[in-house]
């Protein structure tokens, strides 16, 4: 312990002594109900890629048609193939340390996380994000966010910054993908991690800088081990080596086994510093991007070499990218069309294919006893598509593809979190400038976070496996989970948009029984909670379990609604049946909910400590502001914008703070590890 303060005690702000919890305007006034989007073309939108408004044609109802009648056998024991042990924390997040696209000028960590993440505020947090995570938290029991990507690789820490900035970009050229910003930070940055996790069960992978191992940057793992002590994962060294020589960052000729070469000197390095503590399985790699396949690193002996210093084996990737589309240049031609590439996100190939990739990796890593980490992956790198990144279609997508990797034995998957300008983010902040009358925008595949999270639960000892239902059915797939040892769990997905309801589905399954040599395990009654939208298209109206977070600017990071959970009564020949609608997904519990803890009514959520932007303000309420169009004139409102002129009425109960301040030092914290 006396190590761990010994590095942090010189870095502590004077500003720790508290934790101040923001939102742009108090908990207690809700979102709205959500309402449908509206179509546009997306040539005709030039607002931010996070609240496009585009809407894409569903593709038609397959012909044939999947068979919407069918039996699955089921077994209570294990059966042959199941997955290693997963946990509920599977879906995590990868958030960009700060953001390429140049429209953003300010870390988007900052956004996400606390508010105005130009000043130094480490103890200013966002409620929306909390209470996001917390989410996550009461289903899977923690939650693991990597910090990196792209600008991990520039990234210098240094001790202060003018005007109590805690980021700082400075200009370079960003006529790539990875050629981004070189990035200075404060430590603060990671006082802030620190203190999101004294409230919310967060445990966090950051990044070594590895644009130039002649003069290594090691700062990120000094402060970064004593700040954050037992909440640090491990660190990621090297951040898709294979795009290097794509992007100039390396020579052509630059391959796997300089790669290898490279990571033994960051691992020397580490272990020859004394401010570092631990190196032993503290480090992560070699997270390819697919230009060069796994099996390239493995045949260099990486796994072997490094054995000693790896926490886990990584890899990113995106099914598709939107490159040309964002960046243009010599590949303007070859822009893809958000529509024709639409489908390929809608059926059950569309995980296996991406998964299959990894198997024999998988099964490498279990030899060494390592985890297999998807270090960043969404729907398409470069930003997404529009209408499909953010349709209802990406949180079945996002949501089979997590299975499908748990099933082919990675670990960890981590949805990755841009900036204003992607379509895919689970969850995206108002723009500075309007956040004291707009609220979060949150991503279909938030969604899917939430109910891979359900579906694995908080024991760490469940295992799943693909049932091929529906004799292999692309469009109607789905999974059975174990869990300690027994059958606990379904999940079933319809791909197919009809609204007619003719290609909802009713799958009857039986435990055990007949001839299957086991006792009858078909329980009496089932508990089931569906993800629904009207179409694979749709942005808004999509529920879990009946509740949603709203159309966009519309959530405070707490689900709207009553939950809702079907009870489904079994039939007398020890049979039971359960109804998919077109398109949805189906959990199915077999188990006592309240018993097994798969119950969620109770999540924790935090109260807002401070508000924004609460002088020199014109202060409105945001529910009649949301609905005025600017036309009520002078019986609008009794608008003040001078100090100690507002009402102490209800209309001035807006500026208030609301809740009780949030206290924790960073010598508890630092104790607490």
């Amino acid at each position: 312990m006396r190590s761990v303060l010994r590095y942090a005690l010189p870095f502590l702000p004077a500003a720790w002594a508290s934790i101040t919890v923001y939102h742009q305007q108090p908990l207690g006034v809700t979102a709205t109900t959500a309402t449908p989007s509206g179509s546009a073309a997306a040539a005709g939108y030039t607002g931010a890629a996070a609240y496009d408004p585009t809407i894409l044609n569903p593709p038609p109802v397959p012909n044939p048609p999947p068979p919407t009648t069918f039996f699955q056998q089921l077994h209570n024991s294990p059966v042959p193939g199941l997955s290693i042990p997963q946990s509920g924390y599977f879906y995590g997040l990868s958030v960009e340390f700060s953001v390429i696209n140049t429209s953003v000028l300010i870390g988007w960590l900052g956004l996400l996380l606390s508010y105005n993440c130009l000043k130094v505020h480490s103890t200013r947090l966002q409620v929306p994000f909390l209470n996001l995570i917390s989410n996550l938290q009461s289903r899977g029991g923690s939650v693991r966010i990597r910090v990196g990507g792209n600008t991990q690789e520039t990234a210098t820490l240094v001790e202060s910054l003018a005007d109590r900035k805690m980021i700082e970009k400075q200009k370079q050229d960003t006529s790539n993908p990875t050629n981004t910003p070189a990035l200075l930070y404060t430590p603060d940055v990671l006082f802030m991690l620190a203190n999101v996790s004294s409230l919310v069960n967060v445990d966090w992978y950051l990044g070594v800088p590895m644009n130039d191992t002649s003069h290594l940057r090691l700062a990120i793992a000094e402060y970064g081990e004593a700040i954050l002590g037992n909440r640090l994962i491990a660190f990621q060294v090297g951040n898709e080596p294979d795009q290097y020589p794509l992007h100039d960052h390396r020579p052509k000729t630059y391959g796997p086994q300089d790669y290898s070469n490279e990571f033994g000197i960051i691992d020397a390095a580490l272990r020859a510093d004394s401010k570092v503590a631990v190196v032993d399985r503290k480090l992560l790699g070699p997270s390819l991007s697919g230009q060069w396949q796994p099996q390239d690193v493995w045949d260099v002996n990486f796994i072997p070499d490094h054995e000693k210093s790896l926490q886990a084996v990584s890899m990113s990737f995106y099914p598709a990218n939107n490159c040309a589309k964002v960046f243009g240049g010599p590949n303007a031609a070859n822009v893809i069309d958000p529509q024709a590439i639409f489908p390929s996100y809608l059926d059950h190939t569309a995980g296996q294919n991406i998964a299959a990739k990894y198997l024999s990796s998988t099964a490498l890593a279990q030899t060494f006893n390592l985890p297999f980490v998807m270090m960043e992956t969404n729907t398409a790198s470069c930003g997404g598509f529009p209408g499909v990144s953010n349709s209802f279609g990406s949180a079945l997508w996002a949501l089979d593809y997590g299975l499908q990797l748990a099933y082919s034995n990675f670990t960890t998957a981590l949805l990755h979190v841009g900036g204003q300008d992607v379509y895919y983010n689970p969850m995206t902040p108002p723009p500075t400038n309007q956040s004291t009358f707009r609220q979060w925008t949150i991503g279909p595949v938030y969604y899917s976070m939430l109910a891979v999270a359900e579906a694995f639960g908080t024991s760490n000892q469940s295992q799943i496996i693909d049932l091929q239902t529906n004799s292999n059915n692309i469009y109607t797939p789905g999974y059975a989970i174990y869990d300690g040892g027994s059958l606990a769990r379904l999940a079933l997905f319809n791909y197919v948009t009809d609204p007619s309801g003719e290609s909802d589905y009713n799958m009857t399954f039986a435990i055990g029984g007949g001839d299957s040599g086991e006792a009858n395990g078909t329980p009496a009654q089932v508990k089931v909670k569906y993800l629904l939208a009207p179409s694979v298209s749709a942005k808004d109206n999509i529920t879990w379990a009946g509740q949603t977070f709203g159309a966009a600017f519309q959530s405070d990071g707490r689900p709207i609604g009553a939950e809702q959970v079907q009870t489904v009564t079994c039939n007398t020949d020890n049979t039971c049946n359960i109804k998919v609608p077109a398109p949805g997904f189906a959990l199915v519990f077999l188990k006592d909910m309240a018993s097994s803890g798969e119950s969620f009514g109770a999540v924790k959520t935090f109260a807002t400590t401070a508000l924004t932007k609460t002088i020199n303000t014109a202060m409105i309420d945001p529910t009649a502001l949301a609905a005025s169009n600017g036309q009520a004139g002078a019986n609008f409102m009794d608008a003040k914008t001078s100090k100690g002129k507002a009402k102490s009425d209800a209309a001035g109960r807006g500026r208030t703070l609301s809740g009780l301040w949030m206290f924790g030092s960073v010598v508890g914290a630092l104790l607490a590890m």
